[in-house]
């Protein structure tokens, strides 16, 4: 643990690439496998298993502190962070440990899943004894299940490249599916990642791995823009960008691997892909989107998540999402890596290879002008699209969101917008974590006769008077935490710190005063939701200052969008 927090503390105390890989490089390089196989996991996203309620931990950390909860509660509110001010408020321990970070997770931590509270306070009593105080935060961030820090999955890529000698292609594709915590880290899995095999020769353990995933970019011109831009329509390739799962379908040893884009592998939740793969040859590797298709067209993506969910997969649930797989791109032919290869060639190849074979494969639009695409794209609603990908012909397929800019972009269709109300708060994480960022929104649930309507209602919140069945009130919808500027944040934080209503746990309820413009990428019908409604990715486009409480938006107009 004490190596893994000096690493941990090196990586928080630069803003510098190449000081946070080299940190990472040397942590590689001193420490022993099953620390490493941990670190790895925990470092590119893995999540800890909550194994002690926060609660837990506040009411154990103000018995050792002999302080009440209120001034912990002051505490926090200072901090911000709830690790760092159990942390700050326990007293100094007199040992010292250097028991490793797999012994720390795997012989401690992961068996207080389940024990009595008395002796689950107990050891962590006594580990807390052991440790600094940067050991203690990482501890609790772990007990907790809150684990983050400021790396990306590319860094930790790059540093077991710089470790090990391997190129950083091959060790970023064998960790796909590292951080899945069905399967947990060991020794083996981590000597699989860093392991030298010959130049150009393929190695069995390398089978069912998937290639990372190329990301495009946002493009936010108007399209008169676009030729200075991108130049000729002739350079694109131009195809509808589908709303479903991203994956990677591969065919190798004579086997099918079904992976998403979150590095889950997913074949078993897709039979009918798995046995329409069967028939493609090995060697083969295929990057594409995942999808409900009825008739000619994608259903909405409301009904995959049906699908996902079910762990039964009976003959109903198959029948009313049948799943397809739409290709758009062809990664490996006959074991050969393809990636380097134009997008015109791999285009050609894919259209062969797929020819008679059952598999949808991703239709390419046309057009003699940017202008002539931009009016295409008004039919992505009603073709159940959200817009257009652009491939450059001569792109090769690159590695994640790259530096790369200007190969792949997607066009998506402005998104849906809401006029709502600001009704819950809660902090962010890492540098946001002393401030309130994490917001829930409500509509009403009819439109107020009156703006004296609607402030006899906000007045009777503010009394924490409850709602009454029938009556004019406001339905919270969607949660959003991005969108804003640090700047907007700090506003915002000040307005929920003077109209606090009551607190539950880290959940502040504030008393109605400021609209919102939400925008989103899609609704949809939900039974889980007070409001019978949900939205995907919902971010804030705007503080509206100019727009009365009362004339926020309302459940109706919701209903409006979900006809689009």
């Amino acid at each position: 643990m004490r190596r893994f927090s000096r690493l941990f503390s090196e990586l928080d105390a630069t803003t510098s690439t190449n000081e946070k890989v080299e940190a990472l490089a040397r942590y590689f390089d001193e420490a022993p496998p099953h620390d490493a196989a941990w670190a790895v996991y925990f470092l590119a996203g893995g999540k800890p298993r909550q194994v002690v309620k926060t609660a837990s931990l506040v009411v154990l950390a103000c018995e050792l502190a002999a302080i009440d909860p209120w001034l912990f509660d002051e505490c926090y509110q200072s901090v911000g962070d709830l690790a760092e001010t159990i942390a700050l408020v326990l007293p100094r321990g007199e040992e010292s440990s250097d028991t490793g970070l797999a012994e720390w997770v795997e012989q401690r931590l992961l068996p207080l899943r389940g024990l009595p509270d008395e002796e689950v306070a107990r050891r962590v009593a006594g580990y807390w004894a052991e440790l600094d105080a940067q050991g203690r935060f990482l501890l609790v961030k772990l007990v907790g299940g809150g684990f983050r820090v400021g790396v990306s999955k590319l860094l930790v890529q790059r540093a077991l490249a710089a470790h090990s000698g391997v190129d950083a292609r091959r060790v970023a594709q064998r960790m796909m599916g590292y951080t899945d915590g069905k399967v947990p880290p060991s020794p083996e899995r981590y000597q699989a990642l860093v392991a030298q095999v010959e130049e150009g020769v393929g190695d069995t353990r390398d089978a069912g791995q998937p290639y990372p995933f190329f990301l495009a970019h946002q493009l936010d011109l108007p399209p008169e823009l676009f030729s200075a831009r991108l130049g000729p329509v002739a350079d694109w390739m131009v195809e509808w960008k589908y709303d479903g799962i991203r994956g990677q379908l591969v065919k190798r040893a004579g086997k099918v691997w079904i992976w998403s884009r979150g590095e889950e592998l997913v074949t078993e939740r897709f039979p009918e892909i798995e046995a329409l793969a069967q028939a493609l040859p090995d060697g083969t590797v295929l990057d594409g989107e995942i999808l409900v298709w009825m008739g000619d067209r994608p259903a909405p993506f409301s009904l995959l998540q049906q699908r996902i969910g079910r762990k039964n997969l009976t003959r109903k649930v198959l029948a009313e999402a049948p799943v397809s797989f739409m290709a758009y791109d062809l990664l490996e032919q006959d074991g050969e890596d393809l990636r380097g290869v134009s997008q015109r060639e791999r285009r050609a190849r894919l259209e062969a290879l797929l020819a008679g074979t059952g598999f949808l494969l991703s239709p390419v639009e046309t057009a003699t002008s940017w202008l002539e695409f931009a009016r295409k794209r008004q039919e992505s609603r009603e073709r159940g699209v959200e817009g257009f990908m652009l491939k450059r012909m001569d792109a090769a397929y690159g590695t994640g969101r790259t530096k790369a800019e200007g190969l792949w972009w997607k066009w998506k269709i402005e998104p849906m917008t809401i006029d709502c109300v600001l009704v819950y708060a809660q902090a962010g994480h890492g540098r946001r974590s002393s401030v309130y960022t994490d917001y829930t929104f409500a509509v009403w649930n009819r439109a107020p006769a009156s703006r004296e309507e609607a402030d006899a209602v906000l007045d009777a919140i503010a009394r924490k008077e409850p709602a009454q069945p029938g009556a004019l009130q406001l339905v919270p919808f969607a949660k959003a935490y991005s969108g804003l500027t640090d700047e907007e944040f700090r506003q915002v934080d000040a307005i929920i710190r003077k109209n606090t209503i009551e607190k539950f746990g880290p959940v502040r309820s504030v008393r109605p005063s400021l609209v919102f413009e939400l925008g989103f990428e899609g609704i949809n019908r939900s039974g889980r939701h007070k409001s019978g409604i949900a939205v995907r990715f919902p971010r804030m486009l705007r503080i509206r200052h100019d727009k009365p409480l009362h004339e926020a938006n309302t459940l109706a107009d919701l209903e409006v969008l979900l006809k689009l």
